[in-house]
């Protein structure tokens, strides 16, 4: 799927993000930088943005590589996942902190595999639409932040597409995500907060 806090969170977002299964590794042959990491896209054709870290975060962590780990996160169109990613790793000595809404009704999506660099905020449609996350997969009602341990490994890319249901899809995304593969071992430190309801008057 997400950067505070003291109290109920007033606008709840980011996700569990994309669809589980559903993944592709065809057309997925990962690239080598001369850095020596790799990097891969489901489809270069139809991503959007790139694999790079946010400026502000950029020197905490490595580029390393793992094209299994890279490859099993890329999901072909309209399948949710990745469309495109990096595996980096948090640097020793560092402390970076993961954001992930999550569903209430179903305790195990706590500590799901999908995170973000920031917390939710702005309009919930289009933050599912930022993050492909269907309505069927979680209310997001339910936010957690939690302290990334040093020397995990995560994949860092942009959105695939993903289809809903018959009357609802989203598109590729450029909006950045952070996939964990074991988040119970990988976070430390967590706190969490409750969706409540906020209403933005529409302005014509």
């Amino acid at each position: 799927m997400k950067k505070y806090f003291g109290g109920a969170l007033a606008v709840v977002l980011l996700s569990a993000c994309a669809v589980p299964g559903g993944k592709s590794t065809a057309d997925t042959a990962p690239a080598t930088n001369a850095d020596g990491s790799v990097e891969a896209a489901a489809d270069a054709v139809s991503c959007l943005g790139n694999n790079g870290l946010p400026a502000e975060v950029a020197d905490q962590f490595e580029a390393v590589d793992d094209p299994e780990l890279l490859a099993s996160v890329l999901g072909a169109p309209m399948a949710g996942m990745l469309c495109q990613g990096k595996v980096y790793q948090l640097k020793a000595g560092t402390e970076f902190t993961v954001y992930r809404a999550w569903n209430s009704s179903n305790p195990n999506s706590r500590l799901g595999k999908w995170w973000a660099f920031s917390s939710p905020a702005g309009k919930t449609a289009q933050y599912r639409s930022d993050y492909e996350i269907c309505y069927q997969w979680s209310p997001l009602d339910k936010l957690v932040h939690c302290k990334l341990s040093a020397g995990v490994k995560v994949v860092v890319g942009t959105g695939q597409s993903a289809k809903c249901s018959e009357y609802l899809s989203y598109p590729a995304s450029a909006a950045k995500q952070i996939y964990i593969d074991n988040a119970a071992e990988a976070v430390m430190n967590c706190q969490e907060y409750d969706g409540v309801f906020q209403w933005q008057a529409v302005q014509y």
